[in-house]
């Protein structure tokens, strides 16, 4: 086998928890993948139970970055539940399509969800900022440029009472796979949903 022929190593992968969760909600997903991504940064974001606006957490989210990868590092991002929607968020507006080959999305509310129209703008900006029609949501889905460079990719699950109605967890951008399991959290925690997702991680 000549250089040429070798398999590019794939980028860092960074994972990137949703509200209510810590990074051990990927343990099993590590678990899977068995050491064959890496490396890995899976960064602590503290949503304050939906009080961080989502922007404000994707600018933490890009310090970690920085701090572990530097300026220029290509990475692939998965974002999961909330997770998903700052890693779009640092895509689209804070420069992180320069450096992102891949963006998998996992039961993320990219297109808002009815589960947030009850709660109140103040104090919970972060939950707000998941509504249908969020002033958020709609500068995301306005100008697609910056994920248009990116490979996207969503997964969800019918029924998931976190993302309601379901097909609002798929990017505007990519295919969506709709995984065989029963509720939000089992999209990292069942053999059915993981299998695909190591699949997906491993992909050259």
């Amino acid at each position: 086998m000549t250089a040429h022929d070798r398999p590019h190593p794939s980028p860092p992968l960074v994972l990137i928890h949703g509200m209510w969760d810590t990074p051990a909600v990927f343990d099993p997903l590590k678990g899977q993948l068995a050491g064959r991504r890496g490396p890995l940064l899976i960064p602590h974001l503290p949503h304050r139970f939906g009080l961080t606006p989502i922007e404000v957490q994707a600018a933490l989210l890009a310090t970690h970055i920085e701090a572990a990868f530097g300026m220029e590092q290509p990475i692939d991002l998965l974002g999961f539940s909330m997770g998903g929607v700052i890693a779009r968020t640092w895509i689209q507006l804070l420069g992180g399509h320069r450096r992102t080959r891949r963006l998998i999305s996992v039961g993320s509310p990219q297109q808002g969800t009815l589960t947030a129209e009850p709660w109140p703008s103040w104090p919970l900006a972060g939950v707000a900022d998941l509504k249908v029609g969020s002033l958020l949501l709609s500068q995301l889905n306005a100008n697609l440029s910056t994920l248009q460079v990116v490979d996207c990719c969503s997964f969800y699950c019918e029924p998931d009472l976190m993302v309601m109605p379901a097909w609002r967890a798929v990017l505007p951008i990519g295919p969506g796979n709709n995984l065989p399991v029963r509720y939000h959290h089992q999209l990292l925690t069942q053999p059915a949903a993981l299998e695909p997702l190591v699949m997906e991680l491993l992909r050259p």
